[in-house]
C-alpha cells in the first residue's frame, strides 16, 4: 500500500510500516497452532509411528525449513497421548456432523446446446 506523498516537494513514495507483532500479555500462552503441526504428526503416523513425539514433528517441519515452536509441539503431542488417529479422525467426524449442511449445492446444469458439433450419433 503506498501513500501519496503529504507534500509536493516529496515526490518519492512511502511504504506503510508493517504491523507491530502481537505480544501476549502474559507472557506464557504460546502461538496459536497452524495445521503444520498436525500434518507433520499425520505424516509421522502414516510412516508408522502409532504415537508421534515432538522430535517427529521437528524433524519433519525442519526438512520442508518451516518454523517450528516446541511449546505448540508438545502440546499436541500430550492431546493426543493415549489415542489412536482413528479414534480423533472418527471423533472429529462425529463432530462435524452436529453443524448441518447448510442448503447443500445445486446439481449439475447439461451443457447447453445439447451437440456434438453437427455429428451424426449413430
Amino acid at each position: 500500500f503506498w501513500l501519496k506523498p503529504s507534500r509536493p516537494q516529496d515526490a518519492s513514495p512511502r511504504r506503510l510500516a508493517p504491523a507491530a507483532p502481537r505480544v501476549c500479555v502474559r507472557g506464557a500462552a504460546p502461538r496459536a497452532m497452524s495445521m503444520k503441526y498436525a500434518a507433520a504428526y499425520l505424516l509421522s503416523v502414516l510412516a508408522g509411528k502409532e504415537s508421534p513425539s515432538a522430535a517427529d514433528i521437528q524433524k519433519i517441519l525442519e526438512s520442508v525449513e518451516a518454523e517450528y515452536d516446541g511449546a505448540i509441539a508438545e502440546k499436541l503431542v500430550s492431546e493426543l497421548e493415549g489415542k489412536t488417529i482413528h479414534e480423533v479422525v472418527a471423533a472429529g467426524k462425529e463432530k462435524l456432523k452436529n453443524f448441518g449442511g447448510g442448503g447443500g449445492g445445486a446439481a449439475a446444469a447439461p451443457a447447453a446446446g445439447g451437440g456434438g458439433g453437427g455429428r451424426d450419433a449413430d
